[in-house]
């Protein structure tokens, strides 16, 4: 049988080469690729290379994870998509399963979580972070009680994409080009963020990108 094949992607070589180490105890699975940002994973996976799975970090230059995995998504449709991440908020986590993800995971719980997750994507299951899912289960404990709301996003995916862009000072052409769309298409997608979200200004598009997770408070 082949081994199941992974591609890895993070702008940190040293934690990479230890995920790749990690990776090679098992015979069962195989690393046929590295990526050191989102981009470069993209071209990669456009130049032909073939995968079971891709485990990504959300934080990396020029294309995040969670724009890179719906580029993945229609790439290679039937692959697998496991975030490896330090960041804990839940709002990353459902930006993630929303954009194709079937796992999220953090960095500091790799050594222990990191092979269960890959099982358990294999087998066709989700698998979350277990510090995450006991947030999640206290959540829903509360929207049983009816003391919580579920959260609620008025932007698809690719709007949230081009949001991020945006709140990152991109210009509509970068944006085009780091999206593979034409610049009036990212026109007609701004236009539709601000009318969803009733804004005006691009200071306004930033906050809420901020409040939302999708960019660093620290950008």
């Amino acid at each position: 049988m082949e081994p199941f094949k992974i591609v890895l992607a993070d702008d940190h070589v040293i934690f990479r080469q230890g995920i790749r180490g990690l990776i090679s105890q098992k015979s069962d699975l195989q690393v046929v690729g590295e990526a050191g940002d989102g981009l470069e994973l993209i071209n990669l996976l456009q130049r032909g290379l073939k995968t079971d799975m891709v485990i990504l970090d959300i934080s990396m230059p020029k294309l995040r994870g969670i724009e890179a995995a719906s580029e993945i998504k229609s790439i290679l449709p039937d692959a697998k998509i496991l975030i490896l991440t330090m960041h804990k908020s839940k709002e990353y986590l459902y930006h993630c399963i929303s954009a194709g993800a079937q796992g999220y995971i953090l960095k500091e719980d790799s050594e222990v979580e990191l092979f269960s997750a890959i099982d358990s994507i294999r087998k066709g299951e989700m698998f979350i972070s277990r510090l995450l899912t006991r947030e999640l289960t206290e959540e829903l404990s509360h929207l049983y009680h009816g003391d919580g709301h579920l959260p609620t996003d008025p932007l698809s995916p690719r709007e949230r994409e081009v949001l991020k862009l945006v709140a990152e000072g991109k210009s509509n052409k970068e944006i085009a080009d780091l999206l593979f769309i034409s610049s009036r298409t990212v026109e007609n997608h701004r236009a539709n963020i601000m009318t969803k979200l009733k804004m005006n200004k691009t200071a306004d598009l930033i906050r809420y990108a901020l409040q939302k997770g999708y960019i660093p408070k620290s950008t």
